[in-house]
């Protein structure tokens, strides 16, 4: 066997390592996660400035009043239409640096033991992740927030209205 193939720890084929997933510190192909499901394309908006480091990110207190940049492509400036005008917002974002996944584990909030769809970890297989933020401003293409959970250089996949669009309390 070469360097650039292993042994699924489920089926026990051999496959490709860029065609299998880490789960539980075991190599699982792509075949037996996903079946014959096919892979799409999504591509990124912009991408998150911030001095919050990927071995950080299990400290990052929630409702944190850090202080973010998301960056958008200049394309995205025509989608940004009186966005000025909502106080919350919900930014969709890539994990780009999570290679591996736990199915259970001791979650951080509140220690319970969980698995990861009931929690909110990085170590996920989609890698997609949400946050809630508060916008502060807008400079150009770039959105100032506070509470983004995201490291630097996240790509930012979408940015929808908040999850806290109706709470006019803390403005």
């Amino acid at each position: 066997m070469d360097n650039n193939r292993t042994i699924c720890s489920e089926c026990g084929q051999e496959v490709n390592k860029g065609e299998m997933c880490i789960i539980d510190d075991k190599p699982v192909c792509l075949a037996c996660m996903y079946g014959d499901v096919k892979p799409f394309e999504i591509f990124p908006i912009g991408k998150v400035t911030t001095d919050l480091q990927h071995h950080e990110i299990d400290g990052f207190a929630a409702g944190s009043k850090k202080v973010s940049r998301i960056d958008l492509l200049p394309s995205q400036k025509r989608f940004m239409y009186k966005l000025e005008e909502e106080p919350f917002l919900l930014i969709v974002y890539y994990l780009h640096k999570v290679n591996s996944v736990r199915s259970v584990f001791n979650r951080r909030l509140d220690g319970k033991r969980v698995g990861v769809f009931a929690a909110r970890t990085p170590y996920r297989l989609s890698k997609i992740a949400v946050s809630d933020v508060k916008l502060l401003k807008i400079k150009g293409h770039t959105l100032y927030v506070e509470g983004l959970d995201a490291i630097a250089g996240s790509p930012v996949l979408d940015i929808k209205l908040g999850l806290r669009h109706g709470d006019r309390s803390d403005r």
